[in-house]
């Protein structure tokens, strides 16, 4: 039983804020992330830090506090291009690259 009200989890609420918003440009690592931080949270309930309740709603905050910033980030830096290109789009290459991405030589 935890012995101080500690609510909601902030180990949970930050490990998943950082998952989401990593999540947001690479999927593959924020999977991952996300994993390492429910992790995170099952251990403060397995040690008797906090109640069940207070890292899934820790989770959950961290969660939408995550995606927030990462939808912020893309309204505040329009010129950034995304880590992952858009499916069913080719990549155009400059006049001095071959087919295959090699430099020509002349």
């Amino acid at each position: 039983m935890p012995v101080s009200v500690s609510f909601p989890s902030g180990h949970a609420a930050s490990g998943f804020a950082f998952a989401a918003a990593i999540g947001h440009d690479q999927p593959w690592l924020g999977l991952a992330l996300r994993f390492l931080s429910a992790t995170v949270a099952y251990s403060r309930v397995h040690t008797g830090v906090h109640y069940p309740g207070d890292v899934v709603v820790g989770s959950l905050i961290g969660e939408g506090i995550g995606q927030a910033v990462a939808g912020v980030m893309d309204q505040l830096s329009p010129n950034r291009k995304p880590s992952r290109p858009s499916r069913g789009k080719q990549r155009e290459l400059p006049d001095a690259f071959d087919a295959d991405g090699a430099q020509e030589t002349e």
